[in-house]
């Protein structure tokens, strides 16, 4: 019996060892791409989104992908064709889409917001952003995705560290009173509340918000808003979706 139980005890460790996550070293990939995004932008001197800005968020995404099993899978970026059909209108465009074997296995969004941008954000972003997840549920529930289980949908958002985006904001709603949340909250509190009830309610498997201010050219440095809506539980969920399909 003692024999059959270390053997047991054995098999229950090799299985535990197996199903580890690989995070690809995200912390310091992460630092990287912070530092390309703000130098690119720098060197850009645009006031538009840039296609391409987050790349080396999309490289580390990739190596999530290939480090937890799903190694020959095509992970398409912006640039490449990602549209994938809509159901309230024909396609949506998404900027990074994963398909194995004929399956999509994942769909994500990845957004950049530096002080420039946050009049533009504020309305038609967000707005985007909800619509875009609301298109590919309802996709799937057509079953447009023959084969496919349901997908990760991801969101990943870099907001500038700036006192524009720190600073108290007061919303008037004469009729009827505004969500506690809302109220008298900074615009990063904000979109870290668009985060949390993204995921609420099912629209996004995981969305991050990660604050960075715009030294971090040099030094990468990056702040989180919260342990649910942090880097760090993006890239875990997305692993531990892709070591799921990776075993299928």
């Amino acid at each position: 019996m003692a024999i059959n139980l270390k053997l047991a005890k054995s098999k229950s460790m090799i299985k535990k060892r197996k199903t580890l996550l690989d995070l690809a070293g995200y912390e310091t990939k992460a630092r990287s791409a912070v530092k390309q995004f703000w130098s690119t932008w720098k060197k850009s001197g645009t006031k538009k989104p840039m296609v391409g800005s987050m790349e080396g968020f999309t490289d580390l995404i990739t190596d999530i992908v290939y480090a937890n099993g799903l190694t020959r899978a095509n992970v398409l970026q912006q640039g490449r064709p990602v549209s994938l059909p809509g159901h309230f209108s024909p396609a949506q465009s998404w900027d990074l889409v994963v398909v194995n074997e004929g399956r999509l296995i994942a769909a994500m969004k990845l957004d950049s917001v530096p002080g420039e941008l946050l009049a533009n954000h504020v309305g038609m972003g967000r707005k985007e952003v909800l619509s875009m997840a609301m298109e590919l549920r309802a996709a799937c529930r057509g079953n447009i995705f023959r084969g496919t289980r349901q997908p990760f949908v991801g969101y990943l958002v870099l907001l500038e560290d700036a006192l524009s985006f720190r600073c108290q904001v007061t919303d008037v709603s004469p009729y009827f009173p505004i969500f506690p949340e809302f109220r008298n909250t900074s615009y990063a509190n904000r979109f870290n509340t668009l985060c949390v009830k993204l995921m609420r309610e099912g629209l996004y498997t995981s969305a991050a918000v990660i604050l960075s201010p715009r030294r971090a050219s040099k030094s990468g440095e990056y702040f989180e808003m919260g342990e649910d809506t942090g880097l760090k539980s993006f890239v875990t969920t997305l692993a531990g979706h892709i070591a799921v399909e990776a075993a299928m």
